[in-house]
């Protein structure tokens, strides 16, 4: 990954990751930059045995080509959204982006931290759910926590609906 920025997005395919990942590919990925995108699931019962090596440190870098074929991301239990897939397709031939994907399991607030560390990140962008305050006590906000752990910059954009 020699030439360019390493931009993450969190992702979880929901709405306001998805506009997130807009909110990017419109806003910040310039050409020869790695557009990242970071999605973490939750633990679950590994016994496959690259699920097991995978666990700690998150999958390889998957390339495009690779996730955005159903049979090799079924085998990681993850399912992207074709609006999602559609954004990067776009941003990879418009802007001479390279991306990858990388998956984590675990809770959310650590791994995304993690990966900032550990791809390196230059910047991360991700999406803010609009919890309100009783919601983001009681459960935490994932947004809020990277805000204050990470070590690159980092842009929450907030879903229209929550303003």
């Amino acid at each position: 990954m020699e030439e360019g920025r390493r931009v993450g997005v969190a992702v979880d395919f929901s709405p306001c990751s998805k506009k997130a990942l807009s909110w990017a590919v419109d806003n910040l990925i310039r050409e020869k930059d790695h557009l990242i995108l970071i999605t973490v699931r939750p633990e679950g019962n590994y016994e496959e045995g690259e699920m097991q090596l995978w666990e700690a440190t998150g999958s390889p870098l998957i390339p495009l080509s690779e996730f955005s074929d159903p049979v090799v991301m079924k085998k990681y239990g993850v399912q992207p959204d074709p609006e999602a897939l559609d954004i990067v397709t776009t941003a990879s031939r418009q802007k001479e982006v390279v991306v990858l994907m990388k998956i984590y399991w675990g809770d959310a607030r650590d791994k995304i931290t993690e990966a900032i560390e550990n791809i390196p990140l230059s910047c991360l962008v991700i999406g803010n759910r609009g919890l309100g305050g009783i919601k983001r006590a009681i459960m935490g906000s994932v947004s809020n926590y990277v805000v204050n752990h990470a070590r690159c910059p980092v842009t929450v954009v907030k879903s229209p609906e929550h303003h």
